[in-house]
């Protein structure tokens, strides 16, 4: 893809916008920075070459980044980047403990509370929309945070 910016803009804004740190400080609860003061949109490394940024935030930290590497090619900064998920586990555990949690408390009105069979439904009708609802607002996150860099960065 490309960029409409040059590489000296391109490179100013990622110094601009970009909080420098680890990734896994970020999407860890120790990182209570952004919460006080001003912050920057995005959080992460880059070098001259490369980068990986996620968006900055503690109340809602997403637990994708993207990934990619850029270049001047005949005045024109290519940049090749994929969003993918920081960790597999993040990922899984965002998109089935829902369903391990429709599990366990089928489980637990089948051998223990005999007498609640009627909140059986009312509870798995509500951890199913819980179950949608979670791969409904993962995937939602990965797509914000792809469309912000795109418009950050005014890539084509």
């Amino acid at each position: 893809m490309e960029s409409k910016l040059s590489l000296a803009e391109f490179r100013t804004r990622l110094i601009n916008n970009t909080e420098v740190g680890s990734l896994k400080v970020n999407l860890s609860t120790f990182r209570l920075f952004p919460i006080f003061g001003e912050t920057k949109p995005f959080y992460g490394l880059f070098d001259d070459k490369s980068f990986s940024l996620t968006l900055n935030s503690a109340t809602s930290p997403t637990i994708f980044i993207v990934k990619g590497k850029y270049k001047n090619v005949n005045n024109v900064v290519k940049v090749d980047y994929v969003v993918e998920p920081n960790s597999k586990l993040q990922l899984i555990w965002a998109e089935y403990a829902p369903v391990i949690g429709i599990i366990v408390i089928n489980l637990f009105f089948l051998f223990f509370a005999k007498g609640l069979r009627r909140g059986t439904t009312i509870i798995n009708l509500f951890l199913l929309v819980m179950a949608f609802y979670s791969r409904w607002k993962t995937e939602r996150r990965r797509k914000k945070l792809e469309q912000k860099f795109i418009r950050f960065f005014e890539i084509k």
